[in-house]
């Protein structure tokens, strides 16, 4: 175990709250400190609920540690101890009967979920939320009003723990757990520099980012709050809003095309002036083909005009062919200031779900002139992929194309 988390894992107030940076080694502690306890008849009658804002996403993240920790601690004899099981997705351990469940607050049928979760046997009394940025302070609430009522065994106690980078200081987290004190809580920070498992590698990933990403390297290397000073977007929401299309006036696509980098694709509402980012497709070293037929996959409309970016016209005739509504983005002077100009005169919402957008313009600041300390007109060098399909996605409203159809010879190449 990494001695920096030490203090952590003994703690037993309420709220144990882990904020870090990339690599620190938090959501490998977190889950050791989980197996290990879970195993221990000393604190018989505990369960552990693990919560992300998408369930299915526990797979890959929460659910692949926790049996990491079983297989690491207890080696060939873990299936003497655990039982560890895909489908459902659930742990359970045949010593002291704890249950581990997995469960996720996308929209209203899994919140309600929730508030009827019961294990097995004995009580849930620890949570884990992982990527808790992603979810909604009234997620938290409904999370928190499970943990309640009489604990048997004495040395048993309710507890929430939540991990995550951080992305942006402001943020509910922030203002909730380190604005203020308070006796219930628990804070740690960890980086990875602190972490006694990083390789050599990872150390030399990190300082290649810090030259090329300073202010991404703040969040993902020191674990520092993303501050709204000299951000270009400061004033937008992430909300659990409504993705039927019906709920909006219009709905808009906007594609960021790459490769290395990322291709991203945005799906955003328009309503009363008001931009609301549903939901977003990125991936990485994909072809287009590939990218179209994830697209597919994930029901991206193609009904609705996609505004791509004009550097690629094979990619957009490729686009038009598979049945997507393809159009450039003309890009004359001034367009990306344009862009910004409009994007901060209107209320901007962003869906928990749209992580990568999230992080981008949590760290999108403008350029600061290193003689005099002041904010230039020209955004910093940094990961700007999703930010730009919202860019683009816009450009319907701001020059007021409202296509409610395509013309057919766009599918005409």
């Amino acid at each position: 175990m990494n001695e920096s988390f030490r203090a952590s894992n003994a703690s037993r107030e309420r709220y144990r709250v882990e904020c870090g940076s990339a690599g620190s080694g938090k959501s490998v502690n977190i889950a050791r400190d989980y197996v290990l306890k879970l195993s221990d008849n000393r604190y018989r009658g505990a369960n552990l609920l693990c919560v992300r804002k998408t369930e299915s996403s526990h797979l890959d993240s929460t659910y692949a540690e926790l049996v990491r920790a079983i297989r690491e601690i207890f080696g060939e004899d873990a299936p003497k101890f655990w039982e560890i099981s895909r489908s459902p997705l659930r742990l359970y351990c045949k010593t002291t009967h704890a249950t581990v469940l997995f469960r996720g607050t996308k929209d209203e049928m899994q919140r309600e979920k929730l508030k009827s979760i019961q294990a097995i046997e004995g009580k849930i009394t620890w949570v884990w939320i992982e990527e808790a940025t992603e979810l909604d302070e009234g997620d938290l609430d409904i999370i928190d009003d499970r943990l309640r009522g009489t604990l048997e065994n004495e040395n048993l106690y309710y507890q929430i723990t939540l991990s995550f980078n951080p992305v942006s200081a402001n943020h509910w987290i922030k203002r909730r757990f380190f604005d203020r004190s308070d006796s219930d809580t628990f804070t740690h920070r960890s980086t990875y520099l602190q972490n006694a498992f990083i390789d050599e590698a990872y150390h030399r990933r990190m300082m290649r980012r810090r030259e090329s990403d300073p202010q991404g390297y703040l969040v993902y290397g020191l674990g520092e709050w993303g501050e709204s000073e000299g951000l270009i977007l400061p004033h937008y929401s992430v909300e659990s809003v409504d993705k039927s299309p019906e709920s909006y006036d219009r709905i808009a696509l906007g594609q960021d095309f790459g490769y290395n980098h990322a291709n991203c694709i945005l799906r955003i509402g328009l309503r009363d002036g008001d931009v609301f980012v549903l939901d977003e497709l990125y991936t990485r070293q994909m072809d287009t083909s590939e990218i179209i037929a994830h697209a597919n996959r994930a029901k991206i409309p193609t009904d609705a005009p996609m505004w791509c970016d004009s550097a690629e016209p094979d990619r957009i005739k490729s686009w038009r062919r598979a049945g997507y509504h393809a159009m450039p983005v003309s890009k004359e002077s001034g367009s990306i200031q344009a862009q910004i100009d409009y994007l901060k005169s209107h209320r901007l919402v962003i869906h928990p779900s749209c992580e990568n957008l999230i992080a981008e313009i949590s760290a999108w600041k403008w350029q600061k002139d290193t003689a005099t300390g002041e904010y230039l007109d020209s955004p910093c060098a940094c990961a700007d992929d999703a930010i730009a399909a919202l860019r683009y996605a816009i450009e319907g409203e701001r020059k007021g194309r409202r296509l409610k159809t395509i013309p057919k010879k766009l599918f005409y190449i």
